[in-house]
């Protein structure tokens, strides 16, 4: 139901390493930098590290001159603004003036370096974990795991108008297209693509993973919208949060109505509220 999201460990932040989302720390001028005799490659892979450390240590230690971060990480002056560059340009920290508390000095403040909420965001933060504790919580004073699974309905339901609107506005035969959109819109990274029978919906990312594999009712609940929305029964093949790697869901082709109504067979009504009460039903 994750954009390359790395897994926590849960013990706070994580080390330079563990810097998440690490597209966002793009290779700046690093191939003309390149010394004499080492690989690309290792070259890439020092230039990233160093810079996911002069990002921690803003991270730790606050808004940070170039001085100081020159003294913290053990790097030239020059080095670090070459880093702060790229960071910047990368939307990962932004450069502000220092502010003075007391008597200010003559001359222009030092300028020091934030990171934006984007940089913040790249770090792990232990929203996973808060998430968890919250539904450890729901089930053991609400009700078990039937008030999870209330919870999770009512979350879908809560955030599905832009959902419900993206597929009113489209014909039938575009509803898995537009949905897909929809979620991408929301951080889901998801296509749509035809199948034999009918469509596959993949979300290559999926942003509450980490909690839906301990609450599988996340999970559940979601296909259950998802065929609720798309007016017929759903299918869920993999999960990201069960260790696949994309979230499929299988939405098979629905036969034309007949026209006019009245020529709807008794069975076929029996046959499509049949299909209705099992929608959503995440397959053992």
């Amino acid at each position: 139901m994750t954009q390359g999201t790395a897994r926590r460990s849960g013990r706070g932040l994580p080390g330079p390493e563990e810097l998440r989302n690490n597209g966002v720390v793009k290779n700046v001028g690093e191939a003309r930098e390149t010394p004499s005799g080492a690989p690309q490659d290792e070259f890439a892979t020092g230039e990233r590290s160093t810079r996911n450390r002069v990002a921690r240590s803003i991270l730790d230690h606050g808004p940070s001159t170039v001085a100081e971060l020159a003294g913290r990480l053990g790097l030239t002056q020059a080095a670090v603004r070459r880093h702060l560059d790229a960071l910047v340009a990368d939307d990962v920290v932004q450069p502000r003036e220092q502010r003075i508390y007391g008597a200010r000095t003559r001359g222009r403040p030092a300028k020091v370096f934030a990171l934006t909420d984007c940089g913040r965001d790249a770090f792990d933060q232990s929203y996973d974990k808060l998430a968890a504790d919250a539904l450890r919580w729901i089930a053991e004073r609400e009700g078990g795991e039937q008030a999870v699974a209330a919870f999770a309905r009512a979350r879908i339901a809560a955030q599905g108008g832009a959902y419900r609107k993206a597929i009113e506005s489209v014909a039938p035969e575009r509803r898995a297209e537009a949905l897909a959109r929809a979620l991408s819109a929301d951080g889901y990274a998801a296509t749509a693509r035809n199948a034999p029978v009918g469509e596959q919906l993949c979300q290559h990312h999926c942003p509450v993973a980490h909690v839906a594999e301990q609450f599988p009712q996340l999970c559940e609940a979601e296909t259950e919208f998802f065929a609720e929305l798309l007016g017929t029964h759903v299918q869920r093949l993999a999960t990201i949060a069960h260790g696949d790697g994309v979230c499929t869901t299988f939405i098979p082709k629905t036969p034309q109505a007949p026209h006019p109504a009245s020529q709807i067979s008794q069975d076929d009504r029996q046959s499509t509220n049949a299909s209705a009460s099992t929608a959503g039903r995440n397959p053992a």
